[in-house]
């Protein structure tokens, strides 16, 4: 569902994101998919050590084309400080690119708003690493 190029501008657009905040964003494609996306996100979430940012500010997107899944996690700080129906506003526009088969811009436009929302809590400080990697990871 992705190209090549997709992918490159997903892995951009994070660093993109996180030139503006000390947040990490993580993007998953799960080649399988199971019954319930939201746990096996989690899953995910835990298993590419997204729990154990010093701010606890990382956000993944979760994807499974084959099964038509998608689920959006925050970690504790950022969930803190987001309003309510944020992670459902974002699902719900990205739901709508897919629904256009505009996946990469779709994943690229979640990326951007991400970023937005962890600058206006989490700004970039002068300690700003990248506790994660930007690329995308599949499984």
């Amino acid at each position: 569902m992705l190209s090549e190029l997709d992918k490159k501008s997903i892995v951009n657009a994070i660093q993109s994101a996180e030139e503006i905040t000390s947040g990490e964003i993580r993007v998953h494609i799960d080649k399988k998919g199971g019954k319930e996306p939201f746990k096996e996100a989690t899953r995910v979430f835990e298993r590419l050590g997204m729990t154990k940012t010093k701010e606890r500010n990382g956000t993944l997107i979760y994807l499974c084309f084959k099964s038509k899944q998608l689920a959006i996690l925050g970690d504790q700080g950022i969930n803190e400080k987001v309003p309510e129906g944020f992670w459902d506003e974002l699902y719900h526009s990205m739901a709508a690119a897919f629904r256009k088969e505009q996946y990469g811009p779709g994943i690229c436009e979640a990326i951007k708003r991400i970023g937005e929302k962890l600058s206006a809590h989490f700004p970039v400080n002068e300690d700003n690493p990248n506790e994660l990697s930007n690329e995308i990871t599949e499984a």
